[in-house]
């Protein structure tokens, strides 16, 4: 059974700093890209950063390049996301999920897992 555990959300003043993480479970974690998604009320799910498996390319959204960074510790299952210089239109539920692709005698599979959230919030 695959899980993937958030932890590291609350509360931050604007300017201020965050580390997310997210421990897998269930999976072979090192095989996974990894990513952050956020969502506040009113507002569609976005992809903040994504981490590919073996080479470990990382890709962000625009509103977050250059603040936030993603990194995964293999060792650990772990992948993570630091937030600097936060903003409160960081604030959301930021979620984290694990993927991939696999072709078995020309038929694709495409697995992905969510984790449950948590909150981050961004105000004085």
């Amino acid at each position: 059974q695959v899980q993937l555990v958030e932890s590291g959300g609350g509360l931050v003043q604007p300017g201020g700093s965050l580390r997310l993480s997210c421990a897998a479970s269930g999976l072979t974690f090192s095989s996974y890209a990894m990513s952050w998604y956020r969502q506040s009320p009113g507002k569609e799910r976005e992809l903040v950063a994504r981490i590919s498996s073996g080479d470990g390319i990382t890709n962000y959204a625009d509103s977050v390049k250059g603040r936030f960074t993603i990194s995964r510790d293999n060792a650990k299952n772990t992948v993570y996301l630091q937030m600097n210089s936060t903003k409160p239109e960081d604030t959301a539920v930021y979620y984290c999920t694990a993927d991939r692709t696999t072709i078995i005698l020309s038929k694709r599979y495409d697995y992905k897992y969510w984790g449950q959230g948590t909150q981050v919030t961004v105000s004085s």
